[in-house]
């Protein structure tokens, strides 16, 4: 798609929004910005745009003879599709992209991308310092945080690009092409979003649309969604499991990751001497990242150093410290019940656990029933506590306290808490409504940390 002179509307003016603006700039496209926050003013709006950019901007409501002058419409991740102004482009048959295909337009090298309801960050984190090991030039982007329109202009043909691809993203993606993709594993998230669980798995499956049976994807084959997907997937499928053994692909085998190609088994490293990371969930990262990593061709001796030197993720079953016996960990990014899952596994000690938050539209049964003899007791606190207590005690677990704010419940997590427990903020449930972001909430939780007496 050529956007040479062509009126682009973008939607949105966060991070995504801003790159696009910028990059449509570059490209010699007519863009247009607008937002539908009615507490914003046009001065805040403006002084969004990139040093130099003077554009059209808009908010609450658009002129008619902007809308009927837009050739194509941008979407921020956060905007819906089924939203009445979207819908009127799409009658109209404008094109609707977003930002991982706008960035796909100006990508001169080769992309690896990577997907999942859970570990994704993790999992794309990892294997970017894997490429960085190898190729000189490489870019790590999408939904980690750094928008792939950002980077897009600067890859060259030797170039490799990392992205992490939410389903908000795939949703407006329509010729990107990943050489490698990866489906690290598909459980209910988003429901207020795609509707329905189809249309959610349907999404993250479309990363390998493009695909050849040349090219690989890297899928779960302990995910019923992905073992079904595999029969029907564009690319060539390479496995990955923590709980059985596989013929050809990558598992556990005790404390030890084994990779079965052409019927042999090869020990590639020990999950304890040779891992920073904890939890089952990291276990498969580091396999989907080998995966990924062998599929690239990255010498097996650079994958391995990497991997033993890498630590975890901010805000991903962080541990920030011990304070009077009691280790605290952060996992703040554990936004739905199968993430949160991740973060009580990974737990070797009583816990005393912080929950609760936005409603997505999850259930928590599964995330209770995890608690096992593990969690001692569960702190809530948002729009969920209320929810998520019927839902503990429908269940049988009855030691819960409840909060009005997040100060007040990490107060009551270290009154409960003696030495040899942890304290874990791994929430199941989004920010919103408490916090901007899952960051700002992990952060916060950091700092009440740091503040505690040694």
């Amino acid at each position: 798609m050529d956007l040479t002179g062509k009126n682009v509307l973008v939607i949105g003016s966060g991070k995504s929004g801003i790159a696009a603006v910028s990059l449509l700039t570059q490209m010699q496209a007519s863009p247009v910005l607008f937002d539908s926050n009615e507490k914003m003013t046009m001065e805040e709006l403006k002084a969004k745009l990139p040093a130099g950019v003077e554009i059209p901007c808009y908010l609450v409501s658009l002129p008619e003879e902007v809308e009927a002058a837009t050739e194509v419409l941008v979407l921020s991740p956060g905007v819906p599709l089924d939203i009445p102004m979207v819908e009127k482009f799409r009658e109209r048959k404008i094109p609707i992209i977003g930002e991982i295909e706008l960035g796909y337009l100006m990508e001169k090298g080769r992309v690896i991308a990577i997907t999942g309801t859970n570990g994704k960050t993790t999992t794309t984190t990892l294997t970017g310092e894997i490429m960085k090991a190898y190729f000189e030039k490489v870019f790590v982007v999408g939904n980690i945080g750094n928008p792939y329109t950002l980077e897009a202009a600067k890859t060259t043909e030797e170039s490799v690009t990392v992205a992490e691809i939410s389903s908000f993203q795939l949703e407006t993606a329509v010729t990107f092409h990943p050489v490698v993709s990866a489906i690290l594993n598909i459980t209910p998230d988003h429901l207020n979003r795609h509707h329905t669980m189809e249309n959610y798995v349907a999404v993250k499956e479309s990363i390998s649309r493009n695909q050849t049976k040349e090219e690989i994807c890297v899928l779960n084959a302990d995910d019923p969604y992905l073992s079904q997907f595999a029969a029907v997937c564009s690319a060539k499928p390479v496995f990955f499991s923590s709980r059985k053994k596989l013929d050809e692909g990558y598992y556990q085998d005790g404390e030890y990751i084994v990779r079965a190609k052409d019927g042999v088994h090869k020990r590639l490293l020990n999950i304890h001497t040779d891992m920073n990371l904890v939890g089952r969930c990291n276990v498969e990262n580091v396999m989907a990242a080998f995966a990924i990593a062998d599929g690239m061709n990255i010498p097996e001796e650079i994958t391995l150093k990497v991997i033993q030197e890498f630590k975890a993720v901010e805000h991903r079953i962080e541990y920030v410290a011990t304070k009077k016996g009691v280790m605290y960990y952060n996992d703040s990014k554990g936004t739905n019940p199968d993430a949160a899952i991740q973060g009580i596994l990974a737990m070797d000690r009583p816990t005393i656990l912080i929950g609760g938050g936005y409603d997505k539209g999850s259930t928590y049964d599964e995330w209770i029933e995890a608690f096992g003899d593990k969690v001692k007791c569960l702190v809530l606190i948002g729009q969920t506590r209320d929810l998520i207590e019927e839902c503990a005690l429908k269940h049988g677990f009855t030691a819960i306290k409840k909060a009005d704010t997040f100060k007040e419940a990490f107060d009551i997590c270290v009154a409960e808490a003696v030495s040899g427990d942890a304290v874990l903020l791994s929430p199941a449930c989004a920010s919103w409504g408490m916090f901007p972001n899952y960051e700002e909430r992990g952060r916060i939780f950091k700092e009440y940390v740091r503040e505690l007496e040694e």
